[in-house]
């Protein structure tokens, strides 16, 4: 939901969303997805499953939905950026950290719905987001210009390992800070860097 939509939302509704939203997360802690229900959910938000109805069709729905919000807030993260930026590697880190100090800041909603296998539609959207950004990244293609490494392959690869790290951060309870762990993972990149070009 983007932030003009928030705005315009009335503030009760957006409460009782926040509460049912709550609500599936922890039972996402107890529970397989198949065992929730509606009135569980109902219950747990101590609303009833009319209010629930108001909101989303069903519990896909909601899950599409939470999903959908996910993308986007990651996304207006992924395209905040500071004018006085000197490198595309300055902007790229700071992307990074403010996407690693979002999810730390959530880290409750994304250790359920990353953490897990129960609700992959959370890890499918947030690996197409950093799939899409590594993508956009014009030293992609001069680090593979010297390899035989498949664009494509290289893509997939990258997201992958991002994502992967950010899943095993959350499961042992964040050791590192949002800034530590994306300055390990540029220096991660830059020995990759490096190593190709010693070869």
């Amino acid at each position: 939901m983007k932030d003009n939509e928030k705005k315009r939302v009335d503030p009760r509704v957006l409460r009782t969303r926040q509460l049912i939203k709550d609500a599936l997360i922890d039972l996402l802690q107890e529970l397989e997805l198949n065992k929730i229900t509606v009135n569980r959910i109902a219950e747990r938000a101590t609303i009833n499953r009319v209010t629930f109805y108001l909101h989303y069709h069903d519990i896909q729905d909601m899950l599409e939905k939470m999903a959908q919000e996910m993308a986007e807030d990651i996304e207006c993260i992924m395209m905040r950026t500071t004018t006085n930026m000197n490198s595309t590697e300055e902007i790229d880190s700071l992307k990074l950290i403010n996407l690693l100090e979002h999810i730390a800041e959530n880290a409750k909603f994304y250790k359920v719905v990353l953490g897990s296998t129960r609700t992959p539609i959370f890890t499918e959207r947030l690996l197409k987001i950093l799939t899409k950004s590594i993508t956009e990244r014009t030293e992609i293609d001069s680090l593979l210009a010297t390899t035989d490494i498949q664009r494509d392959i290289a893509i997939w690869h990258g997201s992958s390992a991002l994502i992967g790290t950010i899943v095993a951060w959350l499961r042992k309870d964040m050791p590192y800070t949002p800034q530590f762990l994306a300055k390990q993972l540029y220096m991660l990149f830059h020995l990759s860097k490096e190593n190709r070009k010693s070869t």
